[in-house]
């Protein structure tokens, strides 16, 4: 009996100067190879690290240099050169989990209609030792209520995401303008204009980093997650019932950058470090403004930070 070729996954993975995490990345991809899957990784680095490029050796993947900086322009890269029949991504700093993949192209497979899977991932400290559970719990499937899902602050993460290799001439590349959130953005244009599925598999570890080694580049990102809102929630006036439902959503979106800074504030106050419980209490104020002003008059990690940013001997006192 003639046995069957097996399927062609290209598997596009953007790295930048992690040669450690990017080698387990790597290896979490080929674990899943089978006789049913074969995966066309594509290693595509804007560091320029010679160790990034060991790594892809090492897995048989191909590797390709990426000369301007940022993860849209190194994705990018990659979709110009897969040739596999289905297209799945990776950060480098992320690992797929034994469920991931298949149960995607079986559902592609049995239906035709779709052109793209979603799945669940789980979030987990720098060791990768889960955080929480597997996420989201459930999904909306009919596309008005999934995109109000999708721009009122739910994220899907792009490691956990299948499509055919078609759906890039429908809806094009990676913005290389947003240096952040240009995954959310592709998610919403995908959203939009072709039909997703779900399966209900934890199919990506993803990392989350240590607390307070970000503030900067958080603080970077509000604006390009406010811009992919504006951009998404405008077009699509049809599915929204009102102006305040559309500023409700906005909220939802930024509601989890608001949060980090307003508790990253509270921390910073609490470690000593003013200058960055100044800029993390700016980065509440920027996320969500009438949040912040709320909450700067009560019982809130927001209003513990103000006082002790403002009186902090005052707040010493009180055993902030």
């Amino acid at each position: 009996m003639e046995v069957p070729e097996p399927r062609k996954v290209s598997v596009i993975v953007p790295a930048y100067d992690r040669p450690l995490l990017l080698r387990e990345a790597l290896a979490s991809i080929r674990a899943l190879e089978g006789a049913d899957l074969a995966f066309e990784i594509l290693v595509c680095d804007n560091a320029s690290a010679s160790e990034n490029q060991a790594a892809a050796a090492d897995s048989g993947a191909i590797y390709i240099p990426v000369s301007k900086r940022g993860a849209a322009c190194a994705r990018n890269a990659g979709l110009r050169a897969a040739t596999g029949e289905f297209i799945a991504f990776l950060d480098d700093d992320d690992v797929w989990l034994p469920e991931h993949i298949r149960p995607h192209i079986a559902l592609l497979d049995g239906r035709p209609d779709l052109d793209a899977v979603i799945g669940r991932f789980v979030c987990t400290d720098p060791a990768l030792r889960p955080t929480g559970p597997a996420w989201p719990l459930d999904f909306p499937g009919e596309r008005g209520a999934l995109l109000k899902k999708m721009l009122s602050g739910y994220y899907p993460q792009i490691g956990a995401t299948v499509t055919r290799r078609r759906v890039v001439n429908v809806i094009g590349l990676f913005d290389e303008e947003l240096y952040g959130d240009q995954d959310w953005d592709w998610h919403l244009r995908l959203a939009r204009k072709v039909a997703l599925g779900f399966v209900p598999a934890a199919c990506v570890g993803f990392r989350q980093r240590s607390a307070g080694t970000f503030d900067s580049l958080k603080l970077l990102r509000i604006k390009y997650a406010r811009r992919v809102f504006l951009r998404h929630a405008l077009k699509e006036r049809q599915i929204w019932d009102s102006p305040l439902e559309i500023w409700k959503a906005h909220h939802g979106a930024l509601r989890e950058h608001y949060d980090y800074f307003s508790n990253a504030a509270l921390e910073r106050a609490r470690e000593g470090d003013t200058k960055g419980g100044w800029q993390a209490l700016y980065g509440a104020f920027k996320a969500l403004l009438a949040s912040a002003i709320k909450d700067a008059v009560r019982a809130t990690p927001l209003r513990k930070a103000a006082v002790f940013l403002f009186k902090p001997n005052y707040a010493s006192r009180q055993k902030l």
